[in-house]
């Protein structure tokens, strides 16, 4: 699908999309959880789908209403066939994971995506509390049932997924788990997340204030009732818009979210955006934006969003952090120069380090690469530039399904071709 940005005046109120980070881990802790937990506002998107599925087909129950999902746990089996992670990461390393726990064997299979994404580092972890797993022919074989846990090492800086994945199991080792990073973590956001999400379900982390070491003695799951907030990833985009085309109100907002991307705030009011906060609203107005500096190791799915920011704004921005970028959806550093280069912006691309210079963008045609993140991002600049192409739009589906349509509520002007 292709979608036909113009030039576009925004304007409007929105509320945020449900967090997919939050409503995957809250499936995955309610699915270890003995009795009925429910999830309010959960997204709906792709990977959230793809969580969902896989759960259902080792035994738990899961009950959508309009506004919330029953969840009956704690009572896992071995499915009748492969378990198909789409191309959810999350869903993919959580799973291998949480196999581990459960009688037989289980294989998990993607998509052409994520089958590229590394998984080695978690199995070989896996191994190291007693698990008979490995990784052949784009899928990921387990043999669970008894998780006899112990200390177990492994690096800190490829993924924070690894880090959750083992967290989420290790209060059902028989011996508990000590997890320590041989090398320190990026993306700690998203491990204080887990963290948060299993304190809510009743287990209880000890870490280090570095988040180096985990100590997770055996402790049992409690069903629960578990809010989900709005995502500040998906929210980026929308802020962002308003930065350079208008302006735009975010509802259901935490400001106080555990999630990295809430960072998204300072970068904007550091580019000289005018921001303003009011309750779990941020509201973001057309400003002259100057190039910016920054740091993203635990914030790297805003690289998207900076990067095109920073083709607008006065000034040579870099960013740094970004190496991980390049394995996620797709090579998103790739994908970005590709596009802003096809926009007449100039870029320096090194191992961790992006060098952007802002000028007014041309017109263009954009491949997404099949990213989510990519297309959403491009629309930015669409909207300044007119007459823009994405193909590939629809990939949006995989987090934020109705982003187009929000797009075109807040007055982007955008024609879907199918």
């Amino acid at each position: 699908m292709k979608a036909v940005i113009d030039k576009s005046e925004i304007s409007g109120k929105v509320s945020a999309p449900p967090s997919k980070s939050y409503t995957i881990r809250g499936l995955m802790c309610a699915a270890l959880a003995g009795g009925n937990s429910r999830i309010i506002n959960p997204l709906r998107s792709d990977d959230t789908e793809a969580a969902g599925d896989v759960l259902r087909q080792v035994g738990t129950d899961i009950h959508k209403a309009d506004d919330s999902w029953q969840v009956k746990g704690g009572c896992l089996h071995q499915p009748e066939g492969d378990l198909f992670c789409r191309d959810s990461a999350a869903t993919l390393r959580f799973i291998a994971a949480i196999s581990s726990l459960i009688p037989g064997r289980c294989r998990l299979t993607s998509g052409p995506s994520l089958s590229r994404r590394p998984i080695k580092p978690l199995l070989e972890a896996l191994a190291q509390l007693g698990v008979d797993c490995y990784a052949g022919d784009g899928s990921v074989v387990v043999h669970g049932g008894r998780l006899k846990g112990g200390v177990v090492e492994m690096r800190g800086d490829i993924s924070s997924q690894f880090i959750s994945a083992l967290l989420l199991i290790s209060p059902l080792a028989e011996a508990g788990a000590t997890i320590r990073l041989t090398t320190p973590p990026e993306s700690k956001p998203y491990l204080k997340m887990t963290q948060d999400c299993l304190k809510r379900f009743g287990i209880e982390v000890k870490a280090t204030e570095d988040l180096r070491q985990f100590d997770i003695s055996r402790q049992e799951y409690k069903p629960i009732t578990y809010h989900v907030e709005g995502d500040w990833s998906s929210a980026s985009y929308l802020l962002a818009l308003g930065a350079v085309s208008g302006q735009v109100e975010v509802a259901s907002l935490n400001p106080e979210s555990l999630q990295g991307d809430r960072i998204m705030l300072n970068l904007l009011q550091d580019m000289g955006a005018q921001v303003s906060v009011s309750n779990n609203s941020v509201t973001v107005r057309q400003s002259k934006l100057k190039a910016i500096t920054a740091d993203l190791s635990d914030c790297i799915d805003l690289l998207p969003t900076m990067a095109v920011l920073a083709a607008v704004a006065d000034g040579r921005s870099s960013f740094t952090g970004i190496s991980r970028a390049r394995l996620k959806e797709s090579n998103r550093v790739m994908a970005l120069r590709n596009g802003l280069e096809r926009m007449g912006i100039p870029v320096t691309e090194e191992d961790d380090r992006m060098t952007i210079e802002g000028m007014q963008p041309s017109s263009s045609t954009i491949d997404s690469f099949g990213d989510h993140r990519i297309a959403m991002a491009f629309s930015i600049l669409g909207s300044v530039a007119g007459n823009m192409i994405i193909n590939g739009a629809e990939c949006v589906a995989k987090t934020y399904p109705e982003f187009w349509q929000v797009f075109q509520s807040l007055g982007g002007k955008v024609k879907l071709d199918v």
